[in-house]
């Protein structure tokens, strides 16, 4: 695509990246300006017109914000949310560049680039910008991942899309954090159908079913004989994951000791089967996926750091269910469908009081629990029209959901009572104490402190 009629601003603080671009840029394109200083930019957007900016993550500013590009980013989008914004990056900040597609960049390029590369990913930019534009009157509806059911019209799931777009195509580790029920598995895989691996194995594992035993046998495979059942050589799951993508479910089950045999593994690219002193090399794209909160993983008690780092390259975030009733409605409608179609029966529509049923609901148990709960209506349906009659939620989340919180039950009461037991137990030897709780003697006399006991 040509970029004539395009005009770009260029904000960085070094001098040679501005000269650099500026002559790169300036036979290619209508209108490059260049600008060291970022705090001119207000001035620049209101004086001018431009279709894209190119923006560096880091400034020597005045400005402390922990970083300056992400604080311009929102500035550049209160002044016109419609200029596209690419972020020009060095590799340690990733992470940041990865955070700045939240706030609205709409790509981020690491020092140093090539060329070419550069050129395209404008061009490519400016292309869909302009034909987004043309096709914004007649778009509505739902966005979804082609080949899955990740189905959305709400803000919050649409970013996910986008960052599941930019990141598939990359080699990149992923964690994927979120409630049960929210669509870890299915956001897994649509990270590998839009990968380069797309055309190899998608091997998903429940490690967190799995016991020390079944954990090396399913993960490393074994030869025949290593152990009492194992009456055939095996290959593992990770063996059978080459070349395409690794999906280990419940990361954040995993005992310590599972966690460094599966280290090894990652940081050696390769596998050996029980039985065996023979390594084979491994090519994986590796996706994890917990509902154990981030901050619980950090506790080294858990989960190791150096695990957690080699996992986490980039991480996503999915929303429960109440956090994007939008897609409520939609959900509903799509099962409904898919169960009519499945159990025989002719189109099902939901009436206004079953739509204002759902939206009430606050879904603990998130999508599958919407899910389970429309199959269930259709099979118990004998109209063509859901009411809120037909629509029963399930007792277990119910449950869970309405059950007061007594003072045992609290997490804080557990603990104390736990550290209680287990004093009491080896006749108040904390270094014993603390052994069987998995903690330091340090951890423990804190504990001591904070329960007063």
């Amino acid at each position: 695509m040509s970029l004539k009629n395009t005009s770009i601003l260029v904000i960085d603080d070094d001098p040679d990246v501005l000269i650099a671009v500026r002559l790169l840029l300036k036979t290619e394109v209508k209108k490059v300006v260049t600008e060291k200083n970022p705090e001119n930019l207000p001035a620049l957007l209101r004086e001018n017109t431009f279709d894209l900016v190119l923006l560096d993550m880091n400034f020597k500013s005045s400005i402390n914000t922990g970083n300056e590009g992400i604080y311009w980013l929102k500035r550049i989008k209160e002044l016109n949310k419609e200029v596209c914004v690419i972020m020009i990056t060095a590799y340690g900040d990733i992470d940041l560049a990865v955070r700045s597609l939240k706030e609205g960049a709409s790509d981020f390029i690491l020092k140093p680039w090539h060329n070419e590369k550069l050129i395209s990913n404008i061009s490519d930019i400016i292309k869909k910008t302009k034909r987004a534009a043309g096709e914004a009157a007649n778009k509505e509806g739902a966005e979804s991942l082609i080949g899955t059911e990740l189905l959305a019209e709400s803000e919050a799931m649409k970013n996910i899309f986008f960052k599941i777009e930019k990141i598939a195509p990359t080699d990149a580790n992923i964690l994927i954090l979120g409630e049960n029920g929210t669509g870890k598995d299915l956001t897994a895989k649509a990270i590998h159908q839009k990968s380069l691996r797309a055309k190899q194995p998608f091997i998903k594992v429940d490690v967190g079913a799995l016991t020390e035993t079944l954990f090396e046998s399913e993960l490393f495979g074994h030869k025949k004989g290593a152990f009492t059942d194992a009456r055939e050589d095996r290959i593992g799951r990770i063996e059978a994951a080459n070349g395409g993508t690794l999906f280990l479910d419940e990361i954040g089950n995993i005992s310590l000791q599972q966690q460094a045999k599966l280290l090894t593994v990652l940081q050696n690219r390769q596998v050996t089967r029980l039985g065996t002193n023979q390594p084979i090399p491994v090519d994986i794209r590796l996706i994890c996926a917990t509902n154990v909160p981030l901050q619980e993983l950090a506790n080294e008690n858990r989960f190791r750091k150096d695990l957690i780092y080699r996992i986490n390259t980039v991480e996503i975030t999915l929303p429960p269910l109440r956090q994007r009733k939008e897609d409520i409605i939609l959900l509903a409608k799509h099962f409904a469908k898919q169960y009519a179609a499945k159990y025989r029966k002719a189109a099902i529509e939901l009436d206004k009081s079953a739509l204002e049923k759902l939206m009430k609901y606050p879904f603990p148990g998130n999508v599958r629990e919407l899910q389970y709960t429309m199959e269930r209506a259709i099979i118990m349906s004998d109209g063509e029209v859901l009411t809120e009659r037909d629509l029963l939620f399930s007792p277990i989340e119910s449950a869970i959901t309405q059950t007061p919180e007594h003072d045992d039950n609290k997490l804080s009461t557990i603990e104390k009572n736990t550290i209680l037991h287990v004093i009491e137990k080896h006749n108040g030897n904390i270094t014993k104490a603390a052994k069987e709780l998995g903690l330091t003697r340090t951890a423990l006399y804190r504990r001591l402190s904070k329960y007063d006991i």
